[in-house]
């Protein structure tokens, strides 16, 4: 219960921004607390050059990847979370990423964020849990956070393109 006060409270502090970047910077913050995971990317949909890209990304810059790449495609593609609790053993891991940060993924989890219409319009990815591997209850409060704050993120993404 502890956890769902944490996000209402959240949610107070949400609803005064419509920068989006302050919007993801909040977003993944919190989201870090909630599972106590060392880095969060949030990847925004786009159909129309048909990638995912991050606008922020935790010690890296932006990342742009093809929307049926890597574990976040996956989670794009079949719009269910994923949890990889060893990456460099599964086949869809973009290592290369790691490589260019230098940065080691031991563990992952990625939670679709939809839209109004229930259309995927982003991904986000945790990773390192820093005690433990992700489970199971890791994945049912991650689905709930991004349910929570969907509405805030279509509204911030429409403005931006509007």
């Amino acid at each position: 219960m502890k956890k769902f006060n944490q996000i209402a409270e959240f949610g107070k502090k949400l609803m005064a921004m419509d920068d989006i970047q302050k919007v993801l910077e909040l977003i993944a913050d919190e989201a870090k607390s909630l599972v106590d995971a060392d880095r969060c990317s949030i990847f925004i949909v786009d159909n129309e050059d048909k990638i995912l890209w991050t606008k922020l990304s935790d010690g890296i810059g932006r990342i742009v990847i093809g929307l049926d790449s890597g574990i976040v495609g996956v989670t794009y593609k079949t719009k269910e979370p994923q949890i990889v609790n060893n990456p460099y053993e599964d086949e869809r891991f973009l290592p290369n990423i790691d490589k260019k940060s230098g940065y080691t993924t031991k563990n992952m989890i990625t939670v679709p964020i939809f839209d109004s219409k229930r259309n995927v319009m982003g991904v986000m990815q945790l990773l390192n849990k820093k005690r433990f591997d992700f489970e199971r209850a890791d994945l049912e409060l991650l689905t709930f956070f991004a349910n929570y704050v969907s509405g805030s993120l279509e509204l911030v993404i429409l403005n931006e393109d509007s």
